[in-house]
């Protein structure tokens, strides 16, 4: 959900004015990235040993993201936010926070968040760009096991990135993990009017109401999110949640809440 937006937003030429042909070079390996990214992997290789600077290796990046190769992804946006930064480009904080995100998508916390500080140190993130970046170091903070952390990159996300049903999503699952309901239930609201439709939004809210004591509120979720989408993962969890509804009922001195499912 993030990956894309960064993409776009760094794709944007620094300064109107004359055609530049090393810009019109980037923007045409970056639309082969996006139709062909292997033909747009060795464009960009043939870039970098002409000397194509930091924008061949934010290509060679683009290319490796939409192949899913994280790691290497990664390391091509550092080696751009590096040159960029040399180079006294703006968008240079745009390539660590993809890099960032790229960290993220290959399961490797610290060093998103190392890249993520990068970006926001900066200064020059406005508006979404920034918001998307302090959601994704929060998902760092928290992939760590540090949820304490997380909470105040969340709650600046929630300012620049309002209109991301994620950071709302992420925000109520944060605030269900530390006991915080009516938070949870105030946010899970908020990515329900953006998101109704995504099973994930569901699956949490099925959680949250569980943890409310509310069984009615959990089932009527977790079965939304089983019919929104069946074969999805978060379709799955729920479907398995449901389960503990087949049981024969517990008496009343031995009942206890639903539980919760994966988020």
């Amino acid at each position: 959900m993030i990956l894309p937006l960064l993409l776009l937003a760094a794709q944007a030429a620094p300064v109107a004015g004359p055609p530049d042909p090393v810009e019109q070079r980037f923007d045409r390996c970056v639309g082969l990235a996006e139709n062909d990214p292997h033909a747009a992997e060795d464009e960009a290789g043939r870039w970098q040993r002409d000397g194509g600077g930091f924008l061949s290796h934010q290509c060679l990046g683009i290319s490796y993201a939409n192949q899913g190769r994280w790691t290497a992804a990664a390391a091509e946006f550092e080696a751009a936010a590096r040159g960029g930064e040399i180079a006294r480009d703006k968008r240079a904080a745009n390539y660590w926070a993809q890099a960032g995100n790229a960290w993220l998508a290959g399961g490797e916390a610290m060093k998103a968040r190392g890249a993520l500080n990068a970006a926001l140190a900066a200064g020059t993130l406005e508006g979404m760009q920034r918001g998307e970046a302090n959601l994704d170091r929060a998902r760092a903070f928290v992939a760590g096991g540090d949820l304490a952390s997380a909470r105040p990159d969340l709650d600046r996300a929630l300012v620049d990135a309002a209109a991301d049903p994620l950071a709302w999503l992420l925000s109520a699952t944060l605030a269900r993990r530390t006991n915080d309901l009516p938070r949870a239930k105030k946010d899970i609201a908020e990515a329900i009017k953006l998101a109704g439709d995504d099973p994930s939004v569901q699956l949490e809210a099925g959680n949250i109401a569980a943890a409310a004591g509310d069984e009615a509120g959990a089932k009527a979720a977790w079965n939304m999110a089983v019919r929104q989408r069946p074969e999805s993962e978060p379709a799955r969890n729920a479907r398995n949640a449901l389960k503990q509804f087949d049981a024969p009922a517990a008496t009343p001195a031995a009942a206890a809440p639903p539980v919760p499912a994966k988020p």
